[in-house]
């Protein structure tokens, strides 16, 4: 599900997570606590001095309905048969509450704020090092250059023992619940125990977690081309703008003169990076996106008003059905303005605004308050009755493998600056479509991932033959390396043990796949993460569609409509 959208200058988008229940003493003290000013409240109520009278448009209704949650919250507080959470129930309650208005509301407890925050921050707080979990062990896959972890010793391929006094190997704990004992704040000290391989006994680290970068641009790269630069957004973030602004100018020092921008998977985050962003490419002052809700406090217009870096040179833009709000206000602008090209599949199609609002008891309501259009007046959202189940369903029911599904026409039709039908209500879609590599559906291929099977293999295979892949530079284990066919039936061995039963007509079925996976996963080990991104790109059929149409000025000038 992607995160909701932000209006400007708010707090970070986050995604809600689950709720825990107090002791049982405290509980009842904050109940009793909180329980007390309600009833103040409830007798001023009854008085007639009505709270939500001047701040709500039914006031009575609402009045009504919040005696009657408190009546009968503290009925089950005082006469339930057992002990219950009232906190809980209350969390309960505001999450089914909140489930009637759309996907999109969420209540954010003040216990998750920071986990959830955290999402779309430039740094955060940590360790420094990325694992695998693979059959009940975690296992160090990449450090961070120059991080906590690499300076005090930590090595890609240590399997992690002990956190602090918490014994993880074998502990049956999840991959949330490792990294929440990995992490923890900048300045505090942690203590590893790690078995290394070909090392007799178990090493012992102790160093201070710091503070870590957290981009949300991925370095650009030069592609086969020369001239072809391709810059990735993986999220808006608090440093967005700044981050591709960085790699644009890196990019331009090495000649570029066309752009692939991919949002692909980019489930959005503040709107003002996205605008800002937008404003980087689309010349003069033209409409960017604009808000309409019920109160006239959100309705909004944002206009382009900077001489942007790339207004005039070729643009393509990749999107899936994962770009998801800031994403696609972006993508649609840049249609609406003909100033791109977009190639891929339909977007999401969350068009809908969260406003932040803190809480008393430290918790945060993100409410939406209205809803976003693109410039020639397209409403992005998709429609989302009559229940979040089936909201959640239409993703996966959707056809990403047939040119139909990106057609859009059973929406209201609108028109480009230029002329060209585009159609609102469900997401952006694109201008060449390219269907989803049926692969990717592959059930045999998404347990192998899940269970950690593909980078527990790349691990073992980059330990076993280290020496080798030392002496190869990235271009020749780029154009001679190979997996083979009995490095695949190890790897379904490996599995097997894992509880993945073997499956050799589904393995025949995703091979390609896999092969160039464990490909990017001994490219990682061996020569970092941008030598895995090369090996991806290289078999990433979508990008190579972009980078066709982005190379072809008479494709570019048809569908943008003879300009």
């Amino acid at each position: 599900m992607p995160a909701p959208l932000l209006p400007p200058a708010s707090a970070p988008l986050s995604v809600p997570a689950g709720t825990a229940s107090l002791p049982g003493a405290v509980r009842h003290r904050r109940w009793r606590a909180v329980l007390l000013p309600t009833l103040a409240l409830g007798i001023g109520i009854i008085l007639g001095t009505n709270p939500f009278r001047p701040h709500t448009e039914n006031p009575d209704a609402t009045a009504r309905g919040y005696l009657r949650y408190k009546e009968i919250l503290s009925y089950v507080d005082r006469n339930y048969v057992d002990s219950v959470d009232a906190d809980g129930l209350t969390d309960y309650a505001v999450g089914q509450l909140l489930g009637k208005l759309d996907p999109h509301s969420v209540y954010i407890p003040a216990r998750d704020r920071e986990q959830t925050d955290a999402f779309l921050q430039s740094s955060f707080d940590g360790v420094g090092f990325d694992f695998n979990l693979f059959r009940d062990t975690a296992t160090v896959v990449t450090t961070l250059p120059s991080g906590p972890a690499q300076t005090a010793g930590i090595q890609p391929g240590d399997k992690l023992l002990r956190i602090g006094e918490v014994v993880v190997a074998g502990s049956h704990l999840r991959t949330a619940q490792l990294t929440q004992l990995l992490r923890g704040a900048r300045g505090s000290s942690v203590n590893l125990l790690v078995a290394r391989p070909r090392q007799p006994e178990p090493l012992s680290f102790r160093f201070v977690r710091g503070r870590l970068p957290n981009a949300s641009v991925e370095p650009g790269m030069m592609l086969e081309d020369g001239q072809t630069g391709y810059i990735k957004v993986s999220r808006f973030a608090t440093n967005t703008y700044e981050e591709f602004k960085a790699e644009l100018a890196n990019l331009q020092h090495q000649g570029l003169q066309r752009l692939v921008l991919d949002l692909r998977g980019n489930p959005g985050g503040y709107l003002d990076r996205a605008t800002r962003l937008a404003d980087e490419f689309i010349a003069g002052s033209r409409k960017l996106v604009y808000t309409a809700g019920k109160d006239e406090q959100y309705a909004t217009q944002t206009y382009a008003h900077v001489a942007g870096e790339w207004e005039q040179h070729p643009l393509v833009v990749l999107v899936d059905e994962n770009s998801a709000s800031a994403a696609e206000v972006l993508a649609g602008a840049l249609q609406d303005h003909d100033r791109a090209l977009l190639v891929g599949r339909r977007t999401f199609g969350k068009g809908l605004v969260q406003q932040p609002i803190a809480l008393q008891e430290g918790g945060e309501l993100r409410l939406t308050v209205a809803r976003y259009y693109t410039p020639s007046g397209r409403c992005i959202q998709k429609p989302y009755g009559p229940d979040k189940a089936t909201y959640n369903r239409e993703l996966a029911e959707r056809q990403l493998t047939g040119a139909d599904s990106t057609l859009g026409t059973t929406g209201e039709r609108f028109h480009t600056d230029h002329g060209r039908a585009v159609y609102g209500g469900g997401g952006i879609s694109p201008d060449v479509f390219v269907a989803r590599d049926t692969l990717l559906q592959s059930a045999y291929f998404t347990k192998l991932r899940t269970i950690g099977a593909l980078r527990a293999y790349a691990l073992a295979f980059y330990e076993q033959h280290k020496t080798e892949l030392t002496g190869l530079r990235f271009a020749q284990y780029q154009a001679v390396f190979r997996v083979t066919d009995t490095e695949l039936d190890a790897l379904t061995r490996l599995a097997a043990r894992a509880g993945l039963p073997p499956n050799p007509s589904a393995m025949r079925r995703c091979a390609p796949l896999v092969r160039n996976s464990l490909k990017a996963h001994i490219a990682r080990s061996a020569y970092g993460p941008e030598a895995a991104r090369a090996v991806l790109m290289a078999e990433d059929a979508e990008l190579q569609q972009a980078l066709h149409v982005v190379q072809d000025s008479t494709a570019q000038l048809a569908l943008l409509g003879g300009r």
